[in-house]
Parts: C-alpha cells; sequence; structure tokens
C-alpha cells in the first residue's frame, strides 16, 4: 500500500502552487489560478482514470493507516502558514491593484482546495481532535456553520427539495448559489435551535454552536483588521468569498437534477445513482476522493482512501475542475448535463423516478 501513500501525497501540490503565487507576486500570483483551473482541466479533457476498487482485506488495511490520516492532519498547518503568509504578502501598500487580486484569488483558491476541502474531510470523523481540525480549516474561510449544515443537514436531506446544497434540474449555477449559501446558514441555525431545544437548553446562550461560530469569525476579521488594516481585511474577506464560491460551485456540481424517490413521509435511502461521480485521476487525488461522491453519500463514515467506484453512479464528462468551469456558462452546462440525466434514467420527476 506504499505506493497508495505516496500518491496521495500529491494532495499537497495545490498548497504549495498556492504558496509559490503567494512568494512570487507579479503576474506570478495568477498561477495558481492557471494551474488549477487551467492546466488541470485541459490534462483532464484527455484522461478517464481508474475503476479500480480495493479489495476487502486492503481496504481494511489502509482503512486503520496512519499515514492516511497524517496526510490530511498536515493541510491544517499548511492553511495556516498560507493564511498568514497572505495577511503579510497582501499588506503591503507599494503592491499594485492587479497584484493585490492576484494574491486574493490564490488566497481563496487555497480556501476551496485546502481549507474546505480538508475540513470536508475531517468533519465527518469521530474524535474532537480531527473535528476541531474541522472547524479550524473552515474558520479560514468563514464558513464554519458548514461543519453543522453539512453533516446534519445535508446528509440527511441530499438530492431532495429540502438540501439548499442540491442544485435543481435547469437551476442556474448563479441563482443556486444565493439559495444555497442563504439556506445552509438559515438550516445550519434551525438544526442548532431544534438540538438545543431537545436538551433543553437556551437557544441563545453559549451552548449555541452556531452562535459561537460566528462570534469567531468576527473575532477572526476584527484581529485581521486591527493588526493588518482595513484594506487587508477586505482583501481576507474576498478570498474567502472566492472559497466560498468555489465549495458551493462543487456543491451544484454534485448532485444536479438528481432526486430520490418520495416514500411515505419521506425519501428512499441515498443510492449511487444520486451523486454525481468522477474518476478522473488528478482531481480524485488533489479533492482527496470526493469525487466518489456515490460512496461517500452512501457510508458518510468512510475514509477518502477507502471510497469506492460503483459502476451505476452517473459519470461526469470531465473531471470536478472543467466540471466547476462548465457550470458557469449555464447554458452549456444544461446541454452537457440534461442529456446525461435521461441517459442515467434520473430525471427529477417522481413517475421518472419510480422507474429506477
Amino acid at each position: 500500500m506504499r505506493s497508495l501513500q505516496f500518491k496521495y501525497l500529491f494532495v499537497y501540490t495545490t498548497p504549495f502552487v498556492i504558496l509559490f503565487s503567494l512568494w512570487a507576486g507579479n503576474i506570478w500570483s495568477f498561477f495558481a489560478l492557471f494551474f488549477i483551473f487551467g492546466l488541470i482541466p485541459f490534462i483532464e479533457l484527455f484522461t478517464k482514470g481508474s475503476t479500480y476498487n480495493l479489495n476487502p482485506l486492503e481496504e481494511e488495511e489502509v482503512k486503520n493507516n496512519i499515514v492516511f490520516d497524517l496526510i490530511i492532519f498536515g493541510l491544517v498547518p499548511l492553511q495556516c502558514i498560507i493564511l498568514i503568509y497572505f495577511l503579510f504578502q497582501v499588506s503591503d501598500e507599494t503592491l499594485p491593484l492587479y497584484e493585490k487580486i492576484g494574491l486574493t484569488t490564490a488566497y481563496g483558491l487555497a480556501c476551496g482546495g485546502v481549507g474546505i476541502n480538508g475540513a470536508h474531510e475531517l468533519g465527518h470523523r469521530k474524535t474532537w481532535y480531527e473535528q476541531l481540525m474541522s472547524k479550524m480549516l473552515l474558520l479560514s474561510t468563514l464558513y464554519m456553520h458548514f461543519f453543522i449544515e453539512h453533516n446534519r443537514g445535508h446528509h440527511k436531506h441530499v438530492s431532495t427539495d429540502q438540501d439548499p446544497a442540491s442544485s435543481r434540474y435547469n437551476e442556474g449555477i448563479y441563482s443556486f448559489f444565493l439559495r444555497s449559501i442563504i439556506g445552509g446558514w438559515k438550516s445550519a441555525y434551525h438544526l442548532e435551535e431544534k438540538k438545543l431545544t431537545l436538551q433543553k437548553k437556551r437557544v441563545w446562550s453559549w451552548h449555541n454552536e452556531m452562535l459561537r461560530f460566528q462570534l469567531i469569525q468576527i473575532a477572526l476579521i476584527t484581529t485581521i483588521a486591527l493588526f493588518f488594516g482595513l484594506e487587508t481585511m477586505f482583501c481576507f474577506i474576498a478570498g474567502a468569498t472566492i472559497g466560498i464560491i468555489i465549495l458551493e460551485t462543487v456543491n451544484y456540481i454534485e448532485h444536479y437534477g438528481l432526486r430520490r424517490a418520495k416514500v411515505g413521509n419521506g425519501f428512499e435511502r441515498t443510492k449511487p445513482i444520486h451523486s454525481w461521480n468522477s474518476n478522473h485521476p488528478i482531481g480524485r487525488i488533489l479533492l482527496l476522493e470526493v469525487t466518489r461522491h456515490s460512496d461517500h453519500h452512501y457510508i458518510a463514515s468512510k475514509k477518502y482512501q477507502t471510497l469506492n467506484h460503483f459502476d451505476d453512479s452517473p459519470q461526469m464528462p470531465t473531471g470536478y475542475p472543467g466540471m466547476m468551469i462548465l457550470a458557469l456558462f449555464p447554458p452549456l452546462w444544461f446541454r452537457v448535463m440534461n442529456k446525461r440525466i435521461e441517459k442515467y434514467g434520473s430525471m427529477p420527476t417522481e413517475s421518472a423516478l419510480k422507474q429506477l
């Protein structure tokens, strides 16, 4: 399994490319953007990836191998380093506007590709320290409520209209951004409110994790403003916003148009047909196998290195970075993806869903 361990070390490509952009500055500050949304999508146009799954013995071996955990733990200090280095670099008053935009874009890519990506995996773990690391990563992109909503909301309601993070058939990405961001925040608050009510604790109290998250985020923003100035604070908020948009774009492409059948007062269990997948190799590694999204939703507790391919799961025509670019052009997105929904028999209508 050493080759498998070595493969996942390439997840560090993204943070080191981003650090290079922050260090080099000038026009090179945009290199991370070119690398992630230019070079990688181009390469993945010519790759198909492997559908190979680990056998039960191999899966058991890698599941308990601490090396795979250390790989993801390493993303936490790296994201902290990127944040601090970004703040010092972008606070240089002599920099031209275009360079500050480039640096801010690079930091935003770190929020989406390193921070939220690592936080997503760690947020599904059971230990207090792994969950703490998840929250630390989410703090760097001002999206701490994701810890609540994703685990207790999205995974319960995925591929239904009750889930703000599941895009609907013929829903454009720009209207989805508003619905998902606002709906996700509201969902997290109501989930925490419901939990505290059941525990007979006051909602407006320190017990409310949603309220604590907001105070922690405000404290970080205020600290940055005090030490680095208002302009740097706004650059940080802009970078965090880029990270949020990256996350929501991923949300958009992962479940577009796929719906679970209604069963009584609820819905059928989440199946492999309810998530879009990609086996394209670069995206798989850099995104810690989240591209094998069907298995992640089928058994949310599975670690990234054990996620499997399903033959009956809907497949994207290219990798995640390329699909994210395509999603930004709704007419092209609908033209490509609506045909695929018909192909997989996953049209979001009750009559079609009953045939699955």
